[in-house]
């Protein structure tokens, strides 16, 4: 089985971008970020065509998140529990049946700048129910992917300029501390367990020239239960889905899981 997380930026503006991605790739999974509409606008039926169940949980003009499975879905959830004010779109999970039930994820962690700040105590607010959520799903011993923009750096190995990001609500210490409280609940970072040392980015700004000198962030991550990891096969980044036509300023990472 093949998940995949994709920060797509706008589902209107990458309309092209993603199916072209998903027929060479072939996920069987795609959890997506900040797709940018509303549940009713998503265009759904253009993934149906390539064989793509579809929930989404959106929101108007930012945020929203999606899941595409080409496997049934069963127990879909929309939102983050432990706040039952937050209205933003950021958290969708549902259970994968395939030959062995799988619960992914998807998520869409807050940026959190201007930091100090409301939006940074709002980011580590939402880590912390996060946590909360991993530790109940650890407690059920089922098997489950959390996978998605994180928005954090979680070593300085992470950033191709880590002294530019010192600052940065993606790398202050309180971030990476909150990240790694998760890894350390025993969640396993496949892209790290295939992948470790430097050089390995999942965005590149759209400014200064970022791609093109590869200035470039890891922040879209693929955290594993143990009953998952037990099943972990491969993972990786699509690099060049970044230089294509109209690309997202993220790349999809992924993972493969023997069924």
């Amino acid at each position: 089985m093949k998940l995949a997380t994709f920060n797509i930026n706008g589902i209107k503006a990458r309309i092209e971008a993603l199916p072209a991605w998903l027929t060479t790739a072939a996920p069987d999974v795609v959890c997506l970020q900040e797709i940018k509409s509303i549940d009713e606008n998503f265009p759904r039926e253009v993934f149906e065509a390539l064989g793509y169940r579809v929930e989404t949980h959106g929101q108007k003009g930012f945020n929203g998140v999606a899941i595409l499975s080409k496997l049934p879905l069963a127990d879909v959830r929309r939102g983050l529990p432990g706040d039952d004010s937050d209205e933003q779109a950021r958290w969708i999970e549902a259970v994968v049946e395939g030959v062995r039930p799988l619960r992914v994820c998807g998520l869409y962690l807050p940026n959190g700048n201007p930091a100090p700040g409301p939006k940074y105590d709002y980011k580590l607010a939402w880590m912390a129910r996060m946590e909360a959520r991993v530790t109940a799903l650890l407690a059920s011993e089922e098997p489950f992917v959390c996978l998605g923009d994180y928005n954090v750096i979680p070593q300085a190995e992470d950033a191709a300029k880590p002294e530019n990001w010192v600052t940065d609500a993606l790398y202050l210490p309180q971030s990476r501390a909150a990240y790694r409280r998760m890894l350390n609940l025993g969640l396993t970072d496949a892209i790290r367990a295939r992948q470790p040392g430097p050089g390995v980015y999942t965005f590149w700004d759209y400014q200064a020239g970022a791609w093109e000198r590869n200035n470039g962030i890891r922040i879209d991550h693929l955290l594993l239960s143990p009953q998952a990891a037990d099943r972990l096969e491969d993972a990786g980044i699509d690099k060049a889905v970044r230089g294509g036509e109209k690309p997202s300023d993220h790349v999809p990472a992924w993972v493969q899981l023997a069924a």
